[in-house]
């Protein structure tokens, strides 16, 4: 459920790095969420060394990177359905206070001594989920604490106050764990939640108007999925995402090894090694404005890629630890550069009726790149060593950036995706419910000739538009006695369904109907028919080949599409 975004309390300027600080709101729950993952950096740094100390296998230790991964992988599409049609500051609430549950007991199993590998993995995994169900509501919420041309930065500020827990917790977090061991550091993160707790208590969002009633939530997850698979620039963004994931999960899932095997360190060097990845993120945070004016989205990605494959290869063949936190600075400020530009163009390619669901498309793109890498790293690394996974990884970072060539990103553009809210539930002269359905619509263009080759150029982005709200069905017709009769034909399964479709059309979108009215030769507009299906009567006898559908008009003629 989306809010409208705040006034900015005084005339914004252009927006520089920090400037979405300036909204209340935003900065209340951003220095709350800096406090949660400052604990949960230091949980990590608990729960990889605690792996390497009662597991022998390089696997298992990799395998607590993809614990936390992968339900953001199986659970985030649910999770930004529910994140559209629900209070997102609900459901951030619960997912927080599930994950201080999960810690508690963690913490406590851990002091009673009763965590094996397995079980380790368990509550990671528990973690995680809560992570994956907080996720999409906070992202798409930021959209609704600050104005649209503020998200850049503000998305880059999330990412830098997650790395600047990550750059500072982890050097505390080993700290913690050589001297009061893991347990220590998991009732820390149970008591980071809190901040976050109280601060989202407390806050009252306006509600959104909402027009329509909520959708089913299958409904819904099949809504997001359907807007993504019709959206190329958005399917290029989830690709592109899942190869880095594969590729940048390598530095982090073999971190342990790194410090244990490669430079014969401690906890403690853990911590540091983890804290010059966070370090670099937070400048590649501080710098992504101007990186943003210097290039274009495709050439930052390609950048950020090429810097973390050399950034891979510097940690697999350096021994000295300031050298390989050096290589870790680039990873790290290479790692923020390019997520965070993933993620700005998810969201500003995206209208807000679906955002969150993108959202979670895009993390489990990426995520699901990341666990899918912590585990085949993992193998790598147990089988030929941890330097061939880490050169094998920067490997993969470089076909990421090739890849570029045949699937670039699209430039960060102004487009609005408001609602064009012209549309309005016409009067029918047949009784219709929101169940009612299906419907069939028809729209009748009269073409010349000349124009028939743009006409069904048009009607190909049309088809797109349409099959993307929601639409079935779509098909574009001639009629063989009058060949400058053209019919687009497609069907809702419901009266509601019919509405909720015409409700997405953005501003942005309005191009083509216009172009299409423009094309149209005809009196007046083109004549749409809304018809809905029905059966034959039962108290007639049936045909051998059973009931017939009829379609029934509900609607007089109308002109406009």
């Amino acid at each position: 459920m989306s809010q409208a975004a705040p006034t900015p309390p005084d005339p914004a300027p252009r927006p520089s790095a920090l400037s979405a600080m300036r909204y209340p709101i935003f900065r209340r729950v951003w220095f709350a969420s800096a406090s949660s993952n400052f604990g949960g950096m230091i949980q990590s740094v608990g729960a990889a060394w605690l792996m390497t100390s009662i597991a022998q296998s390089a696997d298992m230790v990799a395998l607590v990177q993809a614990s936390v991964a992968l339900p953001v992988m199986l659970f985030s599409l649910v999770a930004g359905a529910m994140a559209d049609n629900f209070d997102r500051r609900r459901m951030m609430l619960g997912a927080q206070l599930f994950m201080l549950l999960v810690s508690v007991v963690l913490a406590l199993c851990a002091w009673a001594g009763l965590i094996t590998p397995w079980l380790l993995l368990l509550f990671t995994f528990l973690i995680g989920c809560g992570a994956a169900f907080n996720a999409p509501a906070w992202q798409a919420s930021v959209g609704d604490m600050v104005p649209r041309a503020e998200l850049p930065g503000a998305v880059a500020i999330n990412s830098m106050g997650f790395n600047i827990a990550r750059s500072v917790g982890p050097a505390i977090g080993g700290a913690i764990v050589a001297a009061a061991g893991a347990a220590a550091a998991f009732a820390i993160n149970a008591v980071s939640y809190i901040a976050l707790i109280v601060v989202l208590a407390r806050w009252r969002p306006a509600p959104g108007p909402r027009l329509l009633p909520r959708e089913a939530l299958g409904g819904a997850i099949a809504a997001g999925v359907r807007y993504v698979a019709m959206s190329p620039a958005i399917r290029t963004i989830l690709g592109r995402a899942a190869v880095f994931g594969v590729g940048a999960s390598a530095p982090m899932a073999l971190m342990p090894l790194v410090a244990r095997d490669l430079i014969a360190g401690g906890p403690l060097t853990y911590g540091l090694l983890l804290g010059a990845f966070g370090l670099g993120a937070i400048a590649g945070a501080m710098g992504s404005t101007r990186l943003r004016d210097l290039l274009s989205t495709e050439g930052l990605v390609r950048c950020a890629c090429i810097a973390f494959a050399v950034a891979a290869a510097v940690v697999a063949m350096s021994t000295l630890l300031l050298l390989t936190m050096a290589g870790l600075l680039l990873g790290g400020a290479a790692w923020v550069l390019a997520l965070s530009t993933f993620n700005v163009t998810v969201q500003l390619s995206t209208p807000r009726w679906v955002v969150a669901r993108a959202l979670s498309l895009y993390q489990m793109a990426a995520f699901g790149g990341m666990a899918l890498g912590s585990w085949l790293w993992g193998f790598v690394a147990e089988h030929d060593g941890v330097r061939t996974a880490l050169l094998a990884a920067a490997l993969v970072m470089v076909v990421c950036a090739v890849l570029g060539r045949w699937m670039p990103l699209a430039k960060l553009t102004e487009l609005n995706l408001d609602p064009l809210s012209r549309w309005q539930e016409p009067a029918t002269a047949v009784p219709v419910q929101a169940r009612t359905g299906p419907v069939v619509i028809t729209v009748e263009y009269i073409i010349r000739e000349e124009d028939v080759l743009e006409f069904l150029g048009a009607m190909a982005e049309r088809r797109r538009i349409r099959r993307r709200d929601g639409a079935r069905n779509w098909r574009v017709l001639r009629d063989l006695a009058d060949p400058q009769v053209w019919i687009e034909r497609y069907e809702t399964p419901t009266w509601l369904e019919y509405i909720r479709h015409n409700s997405r059309l953005t501003h942005d979108d309005a191009t083509i109907p216009e172009h299409l009215r423009a094309l149209h030769r005809g009196p007046g507009g083109p004549r749409v028919q809304r018809m809905i299906e029905r059966q034959t009567s039962a108290l007639h006898t049936v045909p051998a080949s059973g009931p017939q559908a009829l379609t029934e008009p509900v609607t007089e003629s109308t002109r406009g599409s």
